[in-house]
């Protein structure tokens, strides 16, 4: 059932196999036996790729919620003491150490037999790694218009800064100029909110942004500019924690915050360990 509910969330057989470490014949063989014991098809596999048949979603409500049985009862008690099982949540790495150990602490408390998934990356597919059902839950910037599958609790707000690389010691020596900002270059995320925010503000200043460089993360983005390669855009958030701080400075500008929540799909929100960290607060 373990395999049957991550392929289920994946839809990708090669995937599902490299993850949970099984060869593909193996998952194949797995899927046609849970089949056959069901009575029914689980998932089509068409030339548009694999899908759930309506078999295969009434299948994957039960099997939640018997492996969540088969937790509780291997944790030794005779009856359910609290909710267990597992809670796939992604955030960036700046979140991780700066937003998660408080937002998920009560929840430790409350239901200590409950597996975190922590899963990192690009800020930017936070929101459709959720939406594809990757993972749970997120913590990601807030879109003006979210998706209508999705809901949001917002949990902190940060403004979006502009910083570049501190002069360096000939530079200070020689009184050399720095520079404005359309002089540019810049340095901005490949994709996301803090990318589109940007775009925004070049447009309001009358700036025409040359970028030097697009990272994926913030995390680089930053390195990048201690570098020297450009000015960048990034959450305070993510400077404040950065370890590369010391060599930025910031440079005024009208830039708007940007929103962080708490992210889940609106059809999970009965799922008792998806209600469960959706209520509780820090």
């Amino acid at each position: 059932m373990e395999l049957f509910l991550h392929l289920a969330r994946t839809l990708n057989y090669g995937r599902t196999s490299l993850e949970c470490h099984v060869s593909a014949a193996t998952l194949t063989r797995t899927i046609q036996r849970l089949e056959t014991r069901v009575g029914a098809q689980l998932l089509d596999r068409g030339p548009r790729g694999v899908v759930l048949t309506a078999e295969g979603r009434r299948f994957t409500t039960y099997a939640e919620r018997a492996l969540e049985l088969w937790a509780d009862y291997r944790s030794g008690s005779a009856e359910p003491t609290g909710l267990s099982g597992e809670l796939r949540i992604f955030a960036t790495v700046t979140a991780c150490q700066t937003l998660l150990p408080d937002l998920l602490a009560p929840l430790r408390t409350e239901h200590p037999q409950i597996r975190l998934d922590i899963r990192t990356g690009d800020a930017a597919a936070a929101l459709a790694r959720l939406d594809e059902g990757e993972v749970d839950a997120a913590v990601a910037g807030i879109p003006k218009r979210l998706p209508q599958t999705l809901v949001s609790r917002p949990v902190a707000v940060t403004d979006l800064v502009l910083v570049k690389a501190r002069k360096s010691p000939s530079e200070r020596r020689s009184g050399a100029p720095s520079g404005g900002l359309s002089d540019g270059p810049f340095v901005v995320p490949a994709r996301g909110l803090v990318r589109e925010a940007a775009f925004r503000w070049f447009r309001k200043a009358g700036v025409k942004p040359v970028i030097a460089a697009e990272p994926d993360g913030h995390e680089a983005l930053l390195a990048l500019v201690a570098l020297g390669c450009g000015t960048g855009v990034v959450p305070r958030l993510v400077l404040e924690s950065s370890a590369v701080r010391d060599q930025l400075t910031e440079l005024p500008a009208d830039l708007e915050p940007l929103t962080i929540g708490f992210c889940a799909r609106r059809a999970d929100l009965h799922r008792p360990l998806i209600a469960a960290l959706w209520d509780l607060r820090p």
